[in-house]
This record gives C-alpha cells, structure tokens and sequence, in this order.
C-alpha cells in the first residue's frame, strides 16, 4: 500500500514522530535612514562563535506566541514587543542535534528605546546592516532574516507596518521617507499619499510640526 494511503500515517498516535519545535524573532531597527538586523552570539550551543537571530525551544506547557515572547526576553531583555508570523521552517537537515522545526516572527522596533546589554546568556549582540551581514551566521538563519524582509517589504505595499519605526504622530515626510528605505526604491509623492488616505488608516491630529519649514501637518495611525 502507498504511505499516502495509508490514514495511520497521517493520525496522531502515542507513538507518533516527535521533533523539537522552536521560535526565531528575526528584530529590524531603523537607524540613521537604515534598517538594521539584531543579531547575537550565544554563550552555549553547537554553534556559539556563529551569529543568530534571537531563538530557543518550546516547552511543554507553552504556546510557539509564548515561547517567542520568552526567549526574546531571555535573550535582548526586551519585553512587550508586537511580533508577527512569517513562516515555519522544517527542512530535515536544518539543525545538526534533531529534527527541529523553526516558526520566524519579526518585530520592528526603535533601537533608542531599546537598549542592548549582555545578558547571562549572550556573549555578543549587536546591530547589522542589512547588506553587511556577518559571513559566520548559524543554522539557516540567513534565509530566515531574507524572508522576513521580504514579507515585511510585501506588507508594505499592501498595509501600513511601521511597529515603533515612527513616533506616535508623523508627517506624511516622514513616513514616506520609511517606505522608501525598506522597499530600497523612490516613490512618488503623490501616487504614496494617494494610497495612503485609500487605506483610511491615517488621522489628522489638526496639529503641525514645529520647527519644520511649512509646518506639515502630524498625522497618527487609527486604532482599529
């Protein structure tokens, strides 16, 4: 009988294969008109002189949303920062030890409210440029921070995903100027703002930024 038809091999059994699962947050910065990619060494591991991605196991009793929480805590010291799903990673020969299945989140943040300390764990971290990653990264966290710039770049052009890249309120400037520098092109003035009062995401405050020539009016994300 061929393995696909076989129902046993597709129901959950006592017996069934198990593998260890784990959460990699892969955290962008925007620095001086640049988004940067957090990276660090651990002090334990197989590959602790590689650079990684912040990333650990599951436990029994948590959630992969939990689990991405803790070990971004354990390792950056960072707490309360909105991450979202980019893929599940299982090729076979991605970990040397197991079988190990990786779900990648990202997060954008602003470094300046998150600074970096060494914590008991970590030998090293630090912010990368996207085109000047390190040659020694570990396991296929390369891909990984790939991936999530592109999806981060395809959201863009479909929603607005700024995470704390901004402040509360901006100018249309200033969030163009974002745009432009993820997406790595120039956009038009005012095809961008065309779009963005499409996507009725945007409100006026009524108020305009001072010490700015023209004063351009502030503008806030709707809470939805």
């Amino acid at each position: 009988m061929d393995r696909y038809e076989n129902l046993e091999n597709i129901q959950v059994r006592p017996d069934s294969f198990e593998c260890s699962i784990t959460a990699d947050i892969t955290v962008f910065g925007y620095v001086d008109n640049k988004l940067k990619v957090l990276l660090l060494k651990k002090t334990v591991g197989d590959i602790k002189d590689h650079w990684m991605v912040p990333g650990g196991v599951m436990e029994a009793e948590e959630t992969i949303e939990d689990c991405a929480s803790k070990v971004l805590h354990a390792l950056t010291g960072f707490q309360n920062i909105h991450f979202e799903q980019v893929r599940t990673y299982s090729s076979i020969d991605r970990h040397p030890l197991k079988r190990v299945i990786t779900v990648c989140y990202y997060a954008l943040i602003k470094p300046e409210n998150h600074p970096l300390t060494l914590r008991s764990n970590v030998q090293s971290i630090e912010w990368f440029d996207m085109d000047k990653l390190p040659d020694n990264m570990g396991f296929d966290h390369r891909k990984l921070i790939q991936d999530a710039y592109a999806f981060v770049q395809n959201n863009l052009r479909d929603r607005l995903v700024v995470g704390e890249l901004l402040p509360k309120q901006f100018t249309l400037p200033e969030l163009q100027n974002l745009y432009e520098h993820i997406l790595n092109i120039k956009l038009d003035k005012r095809n961008f703002r065309k779009k963005m009062f499409q996507m009725d995401i945007l409100k006026s405050t009524g108020e305009k930024k001072a010490g700015v020539k023209g004063g351009p009016l502030l503008y806030e994300v709707k809470q939805l």
